[in-house]
């Protein structure tokens, strides 16, 4: 009875088109909770549509009827209705069973393209299968020995000349590293290698993480859930917060899928009090296929700024260009005696001198265009007599003096009444207010004076369009204008002895701004982008690359960085395994993963070589879930190697990447 039940169960999920794979045969156990958990409306009306469904998982009160969540979770549990693919994890004994996480004392590390520590109380999160997501658990008092320095390797330095040795890393007077570092490996067991040599140091943060919105267009596995996002984040975001100087500052781009969540998260993380601004971004316009989506067109994205305290923070005012501003519409002729100063209309005085009698005469010549020719010519005007061109503002909390010549400017109209203050400088006011001259909205901008305005929250000023080329590399989504990350550095006021840090580097436009303004920095990336690497980029900027910022700054070339990785050991292992192209190739492989490296404990190695390989069941999974139970036999903790084990003899390490790790970890 209690059989056919269960296939009857199963014949009404499959109904529900979320939870049935037609490729695979198969029901999406892992969603098929997390839709019980959330109470999902479209599951509770299949389920009341049974009549024995109904009677086993509802219980009715009065007239309604309450959902038994716990129950038809454990019929499941209980019952396995999973799919073969988990079956086969408890085979191999990979599975913890049908106990939570919650009541274990346990730490989850989720380890895929990317990974996430989970820590205790919470369950493994959805698994996209068409996605390759690695789950294994990792006993608390294995936590820290994830997070000890891994041993360092493959050192290079590039210089204008090429590639050199290393003989010795350049530090200042206080020990610091004073180097240029690109580093390859996981993102977040770097930030803690990093941790005894920069914590405390690190003047700005920029990142710009997945933006957990479901695609994988570069590599990285974006496709969290929130809760699985937000851990992956909030562990970066910890150890960011101890890089960061007491002075220093972050920056987070994102766009709306995780703002709300991220903005919570960085609440936590720096504290509320540390909050400066959400800055929109305008990044594309409302053209081309965008203009066909649905409801509101997409053009925007998101930074939130935090700093390390507030209070410690050195705000730095920030001008981006900006046209002719229309309320300086007065013209100020002088006199040696300012008594004799008046105003007048800046239009009709650019009439005259454009040598027309009366904004009339300019019509008859320019017909139509006449009001756009003169508003042009105002503006060139304005632009080349700033000391003339003023508007009448209102005072901001006027002295008690300065209000009694307020009052006094009131009643004698159009006279202009100056006073002086205590840094030399005048004050003129006339009618109750004062004269606000237009130089001072000119200002220099990239070694060019420009008509300014004080930046402000929203950023539509930076171009996104042609920065594909930028660098010498491409990268089909996430690359980031250069410019934007000047701005973002002016912001901070980041100077050469400073240190900037960019943990998600992508195509490197952090390192190659930072490159390009002397200042020292540190990027990081697990992912291979190849002819579009960083290691690339910053080599064309060495090279004297004049795309993005060059010209502005008059860059022409020269400095040095040095590229390292982290001393791979399990996760040699698991790109062998996404490498391979078949089952065959992954059988070969196993008897090198016994032997070379570390596989977990609770792996029944004997059983899965003699018996479960040979099991058609097996043969049948696709390639990816093959790949994945391999990937989820190896120890995650041992992904790396250690530098408290960098001597021993299995790992291979060089004298040379011993002798430069020591050197990078120990030296004073």
């Amino acid at each position: 009875m209690k059989t056919n039940f269960k296939i009857k169960l199963y014949d009404l999920l499959k109904k529900d088109s979320r939870l049935w794979d037609e490729e695979k045969k198969e029901l999406n156990e892992t969603l098929l909770k997390d839709l019980i958990d959330k109470l999902d409306e479209k599951l509770i009306e299949l389920l009341l549509s049974d009549k024995e469904t109904k009677e086993k998982f509802f219980i009715k009160v009065k007239d309604v009827f309450v959902f038994k969540q716990n129950e038809l979770k454990f019929f499941i549990d209980e019952n396995k209705l999973d799919n073969s693919y988990t079956q086969y994890q408890n085979k191999i004994g990979l599975k913890v069973g049908n106990k939570l996480l919650s009541e274990r004392d346990e730490v989850v590390l989720d380890w895929p393209f990317k990974d996430c520590v989970l820590e205790g109380g919470m369950t493994k999160e959805d698994q996209k299968r068409n996605e390759i997501f690695f789950n294994e658990v990792l006993a608390k008092d294995e936590i820290d020995r994830l997070f000890d320095p891994k041993a360092l390797v493959n050192w290079k330095r590039y210089t204008a000349k090429g590639e050199e040795r290393i003989k010795e890393l350049k530090r200042d007077k206080d020990g610091t590293i004073r180097e240029n570092l690109i580093i390859k490996g996981n993102n977040l067991l770097t930030l803690h290698s990093l941790k005894e040599q920069f914590a405390g140091k690190v003047k700005l943060i920029y990142i710009d993480p997945p933006y957990n919105i479901g695609k994988d267009d570069f590599g990285y596995n974006d496709n969290f859930n929130h809760s699985t996002w937000l851990t992956f984040i909030k562990n970066r975001l910890k150890i960011a917060y101890e890089l960061l100087s007491p002075d220093g500052a972050i920056f987070v781009q994102i766009d709306h899928h995780e703002l709300a969540y991220l903005n919570i998260l960085m609440d936590e993380v720096f504290g509320l009090e540390n909050k400066v601004q959400i800055i929109s971004l305008k990044v594309s316009a409302a053209s081309g296929f965008k203009a066909v989506n649905p409801g509101p067109i997409d053009v925007t994205e998101f930074i939130l700024f935090y700093t390390k305290n507030k209070n410690k923070f050195a705000f730095q005012k920030n001008y981006v260009e900006a046209s002719y501003h229309k309320n300086y519409n007065l013209y100020l002729e002088r006199s040696e005696k300012i008594e004799k100063w008046k105003l007048v209309s800046l239009k009709e005085k650019v009439i005259k001198e454009s040598g027309y009698k009366s904004g009339s005469e300019m019509k008859e010549k320019y017909g139509n265009i006449a009001d756009l020719v003169l508003s042009r010519l105002i503006s060139d005007f304005a632009f080349s007599n700033p000391e003339n061109v003023v508007s009448i503002r209102d005072l901001h909390k006027p002295s008690k003096k300065v209000k009694e010549l307020q009052e006094s400017s009131r009643k004698n109209r159009d006279e202009i009444i100056p006073y002086k203050k205590r840094d030399g400088s005048y004050t003129y006011l006339i009618n109750g207010g004062a004269l606000a001259f237009y130089s001072n909205k000119i200002k220099e901008i990239d070694g060019e004076l420009k008509v300014v305005e004080l930046l402000t929250n929203y950023w539509n000023h930076i171009s996104w369009a042609g920065i594909a080329r930028e660098g010498g590399v491409r990268l089909k989504n996430g690359k980031k204008p250069e410019k934007l990350l000047k701005q973002i550095i002016e912001i901070v006021g980041a100077k050469n002895d400073d240190i900037i840090v960019d943990f998600f580097l992508g195509s490197g436009t952090t390192c190659a701004v930072a490159h390009k303004l002397k200042i020292q920095y540190i990027g990081i990336e697990q992912l291979n982008y190849e002819n579009n690497d960083s290691e690339v980029r910053l080599k064309n900027v060495i090279n004297g690359d004049q795309s993005g910022i060059s010209k502005s700054v008059g860059w022409q070339g020269g400095g040095d960085f040095v590229y390292l990785e982290l001393a791979k050991w399990n996760e040699e292992a698991k790109e062998k395994i996404l490498k391979a192209k078949s089952l065959t190739e992954l059988e070969k492989l196993f008897d090198e993963l016994y032997e070379r490296y570390f596989l977990n404990y609770n792996v029944k190695t004997k059983e899965f070589k003699e018996k479960i390989l040979k099991e058609e069941g097996f043969k049948k999974l696709n390639l990816d879930e093959q790949k994945n139970l391999f990937v989820e036999m190896l120890d995650m903790n041992q992904m790396y190697v250690n530098f408290s084990e960098r001597a021993d003899k299995k790992y291979n390490l060089s004298e040379k990447d011993i002798k430069l790790s020591e050197e990078f970890y120990l030296a004073k």
